[in-house]
C-alpha cells in the first residue's frame, strides 16, 4: 500500500522550487495562487534567500504549495490520486496539502488557508521570542520529563528517536546547556516560534473564524490525522483539527504507527521530501521510500507507484 506524506516547516531551501518551473503549467498555477494570496510564490520559491523563506508568513505556502505542484504531477487528478493511494498525511503545515490532496479542500482553499495560518502564526510568535530545536537520539521516557523540568513542549513527537522541543529562546538555551541523558545532538530549526505550543493559542481564533466560510467533503483517501493518528472520514472533523494543531503537538510517531497498521509497503514524500522519509526508514524498517526533491526524481517515483500502488484503496 502506497503512503503519500507533505513535508513541514524547516524543509524550504533557498531555490528549491527553481526545476520545477520548468514542467509544463507549473510557473503559471503558481502565478494564480501568488495573484490569489498575494505572495510572490515564484520569487520566493526561486530568488529568495534562507532568511526571506524562514518567515513564517512566506514559507507556510511555499511548502503547500510546492507539495500540491509535486503531487499533481504523479496524480493529475483527485480520481488518480483516490485510485492509487491507500492514505495520506502531511506534517504539521503538510496536513493542509494532504486535506486538499484527499479532497477535503479545494487547491486554491488549501492555499488561502494556509496564507492566513501563516500569517497568524507569524503574529503570535512576534509576541515572545520563541523557536524550536530537534532532540536526536534517546529515549522519550527521559526527553520528555526533562524538557517539562526546562519549561519546553514536544512539539513534535516524530518517533525514530527524533522529538522537537519548542519554547522561549531562553528555554532552548538551557536545553542546549543541559541535554537529556543519551542525546546525541539538539538541532536549533529553521523557523520563526514555538508552532504546536500555547503560544500559538491567538492563531487558533483566527483560523476558527476563517474556516467558517469553508464547505469542506469528506476525503476520498484515508487523512492519517498528527493530533493523535487517527484516520479521519469526516471533512469538518479534518478542518476542526487542522485549526486545533496549530497549538497542539504533532504525533507523527503515531502516524507512522497507523500507515503500519494499514499494511503501507511504500512511502513517497512530496517536494521538498526528504526529512519524513530519513524518517520512516528507522521507524518502518523495509518500507519502500522515496524522497521528491527535484523533477528528476519522477521517473522512479512513477516507477514506486506502479509497484505498490493501491488500485481500488478504500476510503476508511
Amino acid at each position: 500500500m502506497l503512503v503519500l506524506v507533505a513535508p513541514g516547516q524547516g524543509a524550504q531551501t533557498p531555490g528549491f522550487l527553481t526545476p520545477w518551473l520548468d514542467l509544463p503549467g507549473v510557473e503559471d498555477r503558481l502565478r494564480e495562487w501568488s495573484a490569489a494570496i498575494d505572495l510572490d510564490l515564484v520569487h520566493y520559491g526561486t530568488d529568495a534567500d534562507a532568511d526571506e523563506i524562514r518567515d513564517t508568513a512566506v514559507a507556510q505556502p511555499l511548502l503547500v504549495a510546492a507539495a500540491l505542484v509535486s503531487a499533481r504531477q504523479l496524480f493529475p487528478t483527485g480520481e488518480d490520486f483516490a485510485r492509487l493511494v491507500g492514505a495520506t498525511a502531511g506534517h504539521s503545515v503538510g496536513e493542509l496539502a494532504a486535506a486538499a490532496l484527499s479532497g477535503v479542500l479545494s487547491e486554491q482553499d488549501a492555499m488561502e488557508l494556509v496564507r492566513k495560518r501563516g500569517l497568524a502564526m507569524a503574529e503570535a510568535a512576534a509576541v515572545t521570542e520563541t523557536g524550536m530545536a530537534a532532540l536526536l537520539g534517546g529515549d522519550a521516557e527521559v526527553v520528555l520529563p526533562h524538557l517539562e523540568k526546562l519549561g519546553l513542549t514536544p512539539a513534535n513527537v516524530n518517533g525514530a528517536g527524533q522529538i522537537v522541543a519548542a519554547g522561549t529562546a531562553e528555554q532552548l538555551a538551557a536545553l542546549a546547556e543541559d541535554k537529556p541523558e543519551g542525546t546525541r545532538r539538539v538541532v536549533p530549526l529553521k523557523v520563526a516560534g514555538a508552532f504546536h505550543t500555547e503560544h500559538m493559542a491567538p492563531a487558533v481564533t483566527v483560523l476558527g473564524t476563517a474556516v467558517e466560510e469553508l464547505a469542506p467533503a469528506d476525503p476520498h483517501t484515508r487523512y492519517v490525522s498528527n493530533k493523535d493518528g487517527a484516520v479521519v472520514d469526516s471533512g469538518k472533523d479534518v478542518v476542526a483539527r487542522l485549526v486545533g494543531q496549530v497549538a497542539n503537538p504533532v504525533r507523527w510517531d503515531r502516524c507512522m504507527e497507523t500507515f503500519q497498521e494499514l499494511g503501507v509497503t511504500a512511502i513517497i514524500e512530496l517536494a521538498p521530501g526528504g526529512t519524513l522519509v530519513g524518517i520512516a526508514k528507522r521507524a518502518l524498517p523495509g518500507v519502500r521510500t522515496l524522497a521528491l526533491k527535484t523533477p528528476a526524481d519522477l521517473d522512479a517515483a512513477r516507477e514506486l507507484i506502479a509497484e505498490y500502488a493501491t488500485e481500488g484503496a478504500p476510503r476508511a
